[in-house]
């Protein structure tokens, strides 16, 4: 057993505590975190961005989705921790195992500041229910964990109205029409994003995402308070802050500012809150989706305008990768990082490039097979001919955030992963082509991009696309493609979605293609609105590895008007070689 699950089950008996859980998450639920917010990673070795621990004086177990079982499998081997495989027939919920072995009398800790409102309340009734306790003030792991990192404390910048596309003044007072719908007197938000979205900031205190660490209360009447480091912002953005109408207050006086609020009426999302917050507060609370959520998801007509330039400059860099990676992989060995470092070089050509806006997924052969696959020193393999490199990659730019993959072949390819390969592209060709009436949610149009897949008998255990936010997170609510999720939204003009159907051979090889789609009005009839899609992205797909007698006519013709757009938006940028590869790469069919 790992030392530190020891040492914190010596800290549990300290406390009579019996079961301690540990999430992934920071204090406002964000999908990837600082290094100081990595309790879990500590604990288990594990190094994915979704996982949730529960130990116990007998065993310990982590829970994760299928993006990561092969992962979490290699990390957590020797460590005496057991995987939890989310959704696997006869796996236990977390929330199940909890209230299966927690006993009358016993007690369940956590840190309340890292578990969502909604969830902590469902613990809360199943525990009552099984006469057991709950304490949600402990951070344990904190007490054994000697070189904790530090809290981020990055700079805040403001972002321009020529990107932002409106002003922070407009957006509150957009937001305070929804807060007087609700009959509420405030809001209170812990999302990051949303945040930063509002106050047209950005900062750099988590990885990947230009955030700032705030927490965020909105008052109809009075002034509104910024919670945040303040060293964090510089005159003339606390002086614009300010002139909001809005007060800058310590970060971690919110607990206590949150404690004072009498006889007002409150609007929060419980599954966005933090578990503490919602704890603290004494008056009457409306849990409703946040209203920020949509408004941010739902992009302004300079943010899409920004959006296309953003991806035509990421497209070029992406198509520079793969022409460079086939023209010299037999020529000099070239490994997965090198790609990742080729990449940032391409993209670094670009002055209003920031930073990627996720770790760079370079997966060659069996690695391909891991869905969030991260090369490092241990795992780096070098590209070789007969097999797959997967590459799947996100930037900043000021003008917008971008996610592409590509899966390129090198050499030769066997037939069935030509069959593999072509059956993935048809997904892709068929929802980026789909149009659908108005109202029409993301799990009704996930059927395009897997029925080729479940032809042959293979499927993928990731959502097909999820929202991406503009020089935000990689994922963003509420937009998504996926039929295991009831939970998602009517597909709004403006909303930028993913459309990334793969297949994963264990052992052997993954397949991913990935391209951004725009929603958009398509034309109005009697039968009412309809909606289509306008891809983003523009990087061509690997001839060589398409079996073109799988492709009817209406696909022949969708990736030949692609592939038509993809030299005439991208050509221009290449050098005479990367053109007249790109000419015959995107040839008609």
């Amino acid at each position: 057993m790992k030392k530190e699950i020891t040492d914190l089950r010596n800290e549990m008996e300290k406390n009579n505590i019996d079961m301690y859980l540990v999430v992934t998450d920071d204090y406002h639920g964000s999908e990837y975190v600082g290094d100081y917010f990595k309790e879990r990673e500590y604990l288990s070795g594990f190094t994915g961005s979704a996982g949730r621990m529960v130990v116990t004086q007998e065993e310990a177990c982590l829970w994760t989705d299928g993006r990561y079982f092969i992962q979490a499998e290699n990390q957590l081997e020797g460590s005496g921790i057991s995987l939890k495989k989310m959704g696997e027939p006869g796996v236990m919920t977390i929330e199940k195992y909890i209230t299966k072995y927690i006993r009358s009398g016993k007690t369940l800790a956590f840190d309340g500041r890292t578990i969502s409102a909604s969830a902590g309340e469902k613990l809360e009734k199943q525990l009552k229910e099984k006469a057991a306790n709950l304490i949600y003030d402990k951070d344990l792991v904190d007490k054994i964990w000697h070189n904790r990192p530090k809290m981020s404390s990055s700079r805040a910048t403001l972002l321009d109205i020529k990107y932002a596309g409106e002003s922070a003044g407009d957006k509150l007072l957009r937001l305070k029409d929804k807060i007087k719908e609700k009959d509420c007197d405030m809001y209170i938000t812990t999302a990051l994003d949303e945040i930063a979205w509002l106050f047209n900031i950005r900062g750099n205190d988590v990885e990947y995402n230009p955030v700032i660490l705030s927490y965020c209360v909105v008052s109809v009447d009075g002034r509104g308070v910024l919670f945040a480091d303040r060293s964090k912002f510089d005159e003339i953005t606390s002086e614009q802050i300010k002139a909001l109408d809005f007060d800058i207050e310590d970060y971690d006086k919110v607990y206590e500012f949150i404690g004072k609020i009498k006889n007002k009426k409150v609007l929060l999302d419980k599954s966005k809150t933090n578990y503490m917050i919602v704890k603290n507060l004494s008056c009457e609370i409306l849990d409703e989706k946040s209203p920020l959520m949509n408004m941010k998801a739902v992009k302004n007509c300079t943010e899409i305008k920004n959006e296309r330039t953003a991806h035509i400059k990421d497209s070029v860099a992406f198509t520079k990768l793969i022409y460079y990676l086939k023209k010299n992989y037999n020529k000099q060995p070239i490994t997965e990082l090198d790609v990742v470092d080729k990449l940032e070089e391409f993209r670094r050509s670009d002055t209003n490039y920031i930073e990627p806006s996720f770790g760079t997924i370079s997966a060659f052969a069996s690695n391909g097979a891991i869905v969030h696959y991260e090369p490092s020193k241990q795992t780096n393999k070098t590209i070789e001919a007969g097999q797959y490199l997967l590459v799947d990659a996100g930037g900043h730019y000021y003008e917008g955030t971008t996610d592409m993959t590509r899966t390129i072949s090198f050499g030769s390819v066997s037939k069935i992963q030509k069959k593999h390969y072509t059956a993935v592209l048809k997904g892709n060709l068929r929802l980026s082509d789909a149009k659908f009436l108005y109202g029409m949610r993301g799990a009704g149009l996930d059927f395009a991009a897997r029925e080729a897949l479940w032809k042959i008998g293979l499927d993928y255990k990731h959502g097909t696309g999820h929202g991406v936010g503009y020089l935000l997170n990689v994922h963003e609510s509420p937009n998504s493609i996926r039929f295991r999720d009831s939970d998602d939204a009517v597909l709004e003009e403006g909303m930028i979605t993913s459309n990334e159907p793969g297949v994963y051979i264990e052992n052997e090889y993954g397949i991913r293609l990935e391209n951004l789609i725009l929603c958009k009005k398509a034309q109005k009839n009697e039968y009412g609105q309809f909606m289509e899609f306008e891809t983003l992205t523009y990087v061509p797909f690997d001839r060589n590895s398409i079996e073109i007698s799988m492709l009817n006519e209406e696909e022949k013709d969708i990736l030949n008007q692609y592939n038509q757009s993809v030299y005439e938006k991208i050509a221009g940028y290449l050098d005479e070689e990367e053109r007249e590869w790109l000419e015959n790469e995107t040839k008609k069919l």
